[in-house]
């Protein structure tokens, strides 16, 4: 039997054999059964099986989680249990009246964001694998290929096409996790990645939406901007469904909605984080300046540094960057605390690496720490391990935060800007006194170090299915 046989049939069996099931249907993630009877339910067995991840009852259903390879197992089930086979469902809201509590908005954006990006995983690793080639074989490391040769350039190229063009393939994924017509969703990931507003974003040129002021920003690379949107195109695409006829549905529904977000996206949704990071960095680079407590600037912005990362809103530090380097020609804050973050990131993908024991999610983890310490690429941890699984965040930041108190106190600096998340980052500390540089690669390594150990014994619960092989 192939292992997808296998699972389907360990699975009709936990579930009280195929008699016992009236439906059966799987969404991006899970398989969702209709029971005649509950309590038949074997959850010990099916929680213990290789290959799930979890099960649950919601709603009404069981259901078993199982991953990306989850239609490959439905197709089984459905064969062994001679059910009909239907297209993927929705991820249903499962909206259940429950007491609002900080940990529980933080939890559910966690889960939003987890479920617009994990199914982007395979596409970020691909990417890392090339952005690894360049990195490896560079000039930098092997120096196999210079930076003249065509081999280079594509790798380069292709590597960055994975991330640059993330509000394009986000439009999709957050479409079908908001339950958006999803090629309508692509098409405003276009609208904000079109070349022509991407130079009038890079020119700084004056430009207006049906006449109303728009801060163009260039959304390259960029996460919310594009999953606030079709969150909030959700609601418009419904209305318009609600209210017109059929026969104009097909055309009018998707023009109308497009219509109306362009002004909520393009001035309002895509320049919040633009006006948040302008008060971040300002909040951020003036904590230095508070008397007793300077010290712990680098810290701070060591543990909360890849969160600002993945909102898109350390594009604001650049400048800022580009003129200390310039003018002083080195920077004891933000890249030093950037440079900590980024190799405080493969500690807790080592971390979880040691810790998983499912063979899967082991192998996946180990991919994204390579991608990580050597190809400088932490969106596939970051997204793929962090917030897939939310605990881990914690060696992350406590990682972080130990590295950067150290760098704060020894008064570490950059000499120069390396536009690396990898452990060549690390020549960023050289140029000035030897001490710096050892005081730098000594702040790096407490972060990957207690990154990982803090990961390691807190960042899964006991229970956690990724934990049984």
């Amino acid at each position: 039997m192939s292992k997808y046989e296998q699972m389907a049939s360990e699975i009709l069996a936990g579930v009280g054999g195929k008699e016992n099931v009236t439906f059966v249907a799987h969404c991006m993630t899970r398989l969702r059964f209709n029971l005649k009877d509950q309590s038949k339910v074997k959850l010990d067995d099916i929680k213990s099986m290789k290959g799930v991840l979890g099960c649950q009852f919601s709603s009404g259903q069981f259901q078993v989680i199982i991953g990306q390879t989850v239609e490959h197992v439905y197709k089984e089930v459905c064969t062994q249990g001679g059910f009909t086979l239907s297209d993927s469902i929705e991820e249903p809201s499962e909206k259940t009246k429950e007491k609002l509590t900080l940990k529980k908005v933080g939890s559910n954006i966690l889960e939003t964001l987890s479920g617009c990006v994990v199914p982007l995983i395979p596409l970020m690793m691909a990417a890392s694998m090339f952005k690894m080639l360049v990195a490896v074989l560079g000039p930098s490391m092997l120096n196999v290929l210079s930076e003249t040769d065509d081999l280079y350039t594509l790798f380069t190229f292709v590597g960055d096409a994975g991330f640059y063009f993330f509000p394009i393939v986000l439009g999709y994924t957050a479409s079908k996790k908001f339950n958006v017509t999803p090629v309508v969703g692509m098409f405003l990931g276009c609208i904000m990645m079109h070349p022509t507003f991407v130079n009038i974003a890079t020119e700084g040129t004056l430009f207006t939406v049906y006449g109303i002021p728009c801060n163009a920003q260039n959304y390259a690379s960029t996460l919310l901007p594009i999953i606030l949107s079709i969150w909030v195109m959700s609601y418009i695409e419904k209305f318009f469904k609600r209210i017109l006829p059929q026969a104009l549905k097909t055309i009018f529904v998707p023009f109308l909605s497009i219509a109306v977000m362009i002004p909520i996206c393009l001035c309002v949704l895509g320049p919040i984080g633009s006006i948040l990071g302008n008060y971040i960095c300002n909040f951020l680079l003036g904590l230095d300046q508070i008397p007793g407590i300077g010290f712990l600037a680098v810290a701070i912005i060591a543990a909360l540094w890849e969160f600002v990362v993945m909102s898109g809103m350390h594009v604001v530090f650049i400048t800022a960057l580009v003129m200390t380097f310039a003018q002083a020609g080195q920077e004891s804050l933000v890249s030093v605390g950037g440079a900590i973050a980024s190799l405080s990131v493969a500690g807790m993908l080592l971390g979880s690496f040691l810790k998983i024991k499912n063979t899967e999610e082991k192998s996946l983890t180990f991919g994204y720490f390579i991608a990580s310490i050597i190809g400088g690429v932490t969106e596939p941890g970051l997204y793929g391990n962090g917030i897939k699984y939310k605990r881990p965040f914690i060696g992350l930041i406590i990682g972080g935060f130990a590295g950067g108190l150290y760098a704060g106190i020894m008064h570490v600096a950059c000499y120069a800007m390396v536009p690396v998340a990898s452990f060549i980052g690390l020549t960023a500390f050289a140029g000035g006194p030897a001490s710096n540089l050892i005081n730098g690669v000594i702040s790096c390594g407490i972060g990957f170090l207690v990154a990982a150990v803090v990961t390691y014994f807190t960042g899964y619960a006991k229970d956690d299915p990724v934990l049984t092989k």
